[in-house]
């Protein structure tokens, strides 16, 4: 073990799964940190977020409660370590240069799989900047992608975080209108169309003259079936999500330009989806 893993906090070894040093000789122990955390990932997978406590946990793997603190030191800390193993690894990207839109849509469909997959992952807190083995190889991922740019790392760092918070917020936004249609049984579609020849009754020009023409156009009516089946081609995600990278287009192409020739004009490759 090097001086680094002998320093590093408990929190941290867990964390990375870092060898720590045993007392004495005897059977290797029934638990550790891997088991316990995978168990509470498949709870949370089973049963939602509320359902990967360390009592449940512990009834699940047949211990006392108590013994799982020898491999997680809170709950907090549980949270932490559920999160970075429900991530799982990084997809491929584009990395070539010229290709960072690419590469950034790309890290963002597959995070927005996972909160798919795992409903409860966008529910967790976050504790703070990204630390554990899979996080920072998805933070690797996302730098990689944009590592053909002339962004200066702050501006890198700024854009995996936008990406990121907004891939966050369109899957919580995705959950709750799912759960919202599971009271009345409709599609995301159908609901669109009872949206729309609802309030096409309601809506008067004289008092909102723009949502008027809105209902009138025909556009909630025309929502096709299965539109919203798949969350990487889900219509509202994938228009909010290259909105952003229109932005960080902006950003690309200004730290590109040479010094003096002012604005970024947004063409070129990080200008179209």
């Amino acid at each position: 073990m090097s001086a680094d893993q002998e320093e590093a906090p408990a929190e941290l070894a867990r964390l990375w799964r870092l060898p720590v040093s045993t007392s004495g000789l005897g059977r290797p122990a029934a638990l550790d940190t891997e088991r316990v955390v995978r168990t509470g990932v498949e709870l949370a997978d089973r049963d939602g977020l509320a359902g990967a406590t360390l009592p449940k946990i512990a009834k699940e793997l047949g211990v006392s409660p108590m013994s799982l603190y020898r491999h997680v030191g809170s709950k907090d800390e549980l949270l932490v370590l559920m999160r970075d193993l429900a991530l799982g690894a990084p997809p491929e990207v584009e990395t070539a240069p010229g290709r960072w839109r690419a590469g950034l849509r790309q890290w963002a469909v597959a995070q927005r799989l996972v909160n798919h997959d795992r409903p409860w992952l966008p529910r967790l807190p976050i504790a703070g900047p990204p630390m554990g083995p899979h996080e920072i190889a998805w933070m690797e991922a996302g730098l990689s992608a944009l590592s053909g740019t002339e962004l200066d790392w702050a501006a890198k760092v700024g854009a995996l975080t936008l990406l990121s918070g907004y891939v966050r917020h369109a899957s919580l936004l995705a959950q709750e209108h799912a759960q919202g249609r599971s009271e009345t049984g409709l599609s995301q579609e159908e609901t669109e169309r009872a949206y729309g020849r609802t309030l096409a009754r309601l809506i008067t020009p004289d008092r909102f003259p723009q949502v008027a023409l809105l209902f009138s156009s025909g556009l909630f009516a025309a929502a096709p079936d299965g539109a919203y089946d798949d969350p990487a081609t889900d219509h509202d995600f994938v228009f909010g999500l290259e909105r952003v990278l229109d932005g960080i287009a902006v950003a690309v192409d200004r730290a590109q330009a040479p010094t003096g020739e002012g604005a970024a004009t947004g063409t070129g490759e990080g200008a179209t989806p």
